[in-house]
Formats: structure tokens, sequence, C-alpha cells
């Protein structure tokens, strides 16, 4: 989608130095994404102790899949 945006070109080239980001459209897009995800963490982050009853939950890690042996070739 193309927008028109006036951006401080001072702050674009610190951003985009920043993100090593190699175009300016690169550089708004992984901006706008930090953003979402700062938000995202600030909501989980509000939630904390929000609930005071909660239990601990217990976590089931899966266990690592053992690879075949590769068979060595003779010299």
């Amino acid at each position: 989608m193309k927008k028109t945006l006036n951006i401080d070109e001072q702050l674009l080239r610190e951003a985009k130095a920043a993100c090593a980001a190699e175009t300016d459209t690169e550089t708004v897009r992984q901006g706008l994404e930090a953003l979402v995800r700062h938000a995202a963490y600030e909501r989980l982050r509000g939630l904390l102790g929000s609930e005071p009853q909660a239990r601990d939950v217990p976590r089931r890690r899966e266990k690592p899949r053992e690879r075949p042996r590769r068979k060595r070739r003779a010299a």
C-alpha cells in the first residue's frame, strides 16, 4: 500500500542506520513491527499479577529427537 508520510529526514537516517535497513520502506516496516511487538509486550506485562488465585501450570517439554548416526566412509 502506498502512503505519503512526512518524516523527519534526520530521524529516518538514524533509524535506517540503527536497523541496518537498505531502503526507507524497510526502515518504516521494521519500525512499525517493533512498535506492534512493544505494544503486545506492554499488554502482557499489564496482566502480570492480575489473577492472584492462579496456580502454576506444569509445562511439558518435548524430548529432543535423536538423529540417526551417519556412517563414516573409509578413507
